[in-house]
This record gives C-alpha cells, structure tokens and sequence, in this order.
C-alpha cells in the first residue's frame, strides 16, 4: 500500500475510533467539561447548541453526493469515505470537549425506572452488534476503498439483504443510536437540547438516506418501505427475504 494510502487509512482509524469511543463515553456517562465557555444556562445551550449545529452541517453535507462529486476532482474517490471520518471524527472531538454541561435538572429516573432506562444501554448494543453482523460487510471508517484499490482487486457487488434485525426496522443501527442517546437517567438542560436535536438529525437523516437507496435499489427497496418500518418495530414477525437486490460497494 503506498504511503499516503496508509497515512490516510492510519488517519482515519485513529480519528474515527477515538471520537467514537468519546462519543460512547459521552451518552453513557455524560459529559465533562474540559473548558468553560459559557457562564449562564441559556449561553451554555446557545453554544451547545451551535456545537450540534455545526456538526449535522458537516457530517450530513459531507455524505451528500454532490458534495463528493466536487471533491473527487481533487482526491480519488477511494480516499473520499476516510476522508470523511477524518472530518466528522474531527468535528465531534470540538463537540465532545466544547460541550457545556448545565446544572439544571428537566427530570431524573430513580429506583427501578432508572435501571430500565439504563437497560436501553444494553438493548441498544444488541440490536447494534446484530446489525452490524446481518450486513456481513461493516466499513466504519471508510478505509475499505482504499484498500481494496491499494490491493488491484476490483470493488464486487454488494447485495442488499433482509436478515437479522433489518426483518424488524430498514435502519437498525440508527434505532440503537436512539436507544442509546435516550438511555442516561439524568435529563439536564443541556442533555434535553442533545437528545431532542440528535433524535430529530438521526430521523431527518434517515428519511434523506432512504432517497438514495431507493435510487440505488429501486423498486425492490420500495417493497421493503412497504414491509418494514424505518425505525420502530411494530411486526410480530421479522420480515425475511434474503438477497433482493445488488450494488457496488463503495
């Protein structure tokens, strides 16, 4: 693998797992200040808030394909996915240590309540790892296009199949995403602005991905609209209909 190739793919591992792991540390144990910023409640949400903001801005006009577009007149398109991490992993990271957590209190879960919303933790890694597992192919860094041009393999087919939890929700992973931002038991000001302001980026960005996918799969990914919910399950069954449709892995 040639050296920028390994620069990029070290880059995008290391950004995009360290600002993961924060991002996990983050939802189950709150947040820490690092730096003050911000002396009232109001200017703590206000700077929250625009930390949120800045994110959705990059991370979701980043994936956007005319945005790669552009890009790929500069960069090849195997780097464009790691590139990507890197800056979402970096934009998080300004999030995670400029986050100001408020002293004000909106609810609390005590006694057995807090053990089950604590529990939506566990549900949440679940319902994640058999997600990750009924996709057979998981790239959470984008590296894999580089290594596969850097190997002179060329990229194969990659079926859309209906197995696992994706017989129950079309988007599984998005559904413990949410199972996991709502499973801290201490609602505070500024965790009440996190949780409403990701819940609806995750469920507005959703409805955005489904626009391509059902670009990219057509009539067969609209049957599976039809079928399973996006993402809450409400079929008794999971809906199985294995391999229904094909696309280049990225």
């Amino acid at each position: 693998m040639p050296l920028p190739a390994r620069l990029t793919v070290l880059a995008a591992k290391t950004t995009g797992g360290a600002s993961l792991l924060g991002f996990i540390l983050f939802l189950l144990i709150g947040p820490v200040r690092v730096f003050q910023f911000a002396s009232t409640t109001a200017s703590a949400l206000l700077l929250d808030g625009l930390l949120c903001g800045a994110f959705f801005v990059q991370h979701s006009g980043m994936v956007r394909r005319s945005f790669q577009d552009r890009i790929a007149r500069y960069v090849r398109r195997p780097y464009i996915p790691a590139i990507y991490t890197i800056a979402s992993g970096l934009a998080l990271g300004v999030l995670l240590v400029a986050w100001q957590p408020t002293a004000l209190v909106i609810a609390s879960a005590g006694g057995p309540f807090r053990w089950a919303v604590r529990s939506l933790a566990v549900v949440a890694v679940v319902v994640f790892v058999a997600g990750v597992r009924a996709l057979g192919h998981f790239d959470p860094f984008g590296v894999r296009p580089i290594e596969v041009m850097s190997s002179g393999r060329q990229p194969r087919q990659v079926p859309l199949t209906i197995r696992g939890p994706y017989g129950w929700v079309r988007h599984p992973l998005y559904s413990a995403m949410l199972l996991l931002i709502w499973s801290y038991p201490e609602l505070t000001a500024d965790r009440l602005l996190f949780n409403v302001a990701w819940t609806t980026w995750i469920v507005v960005g959703t409805i955005l991905e489904e626009r391509d996918l059902v670009s990219v799969f057509g009539a067969e990914y609209r049957r599976y609209q039809r079928h399973v919910p996006m993402l809450i399950p409400v079929r008794v069954a999971p809906f199985q209909n294995g391999r229904v449709a094909d696309r280049d892995e990225e």
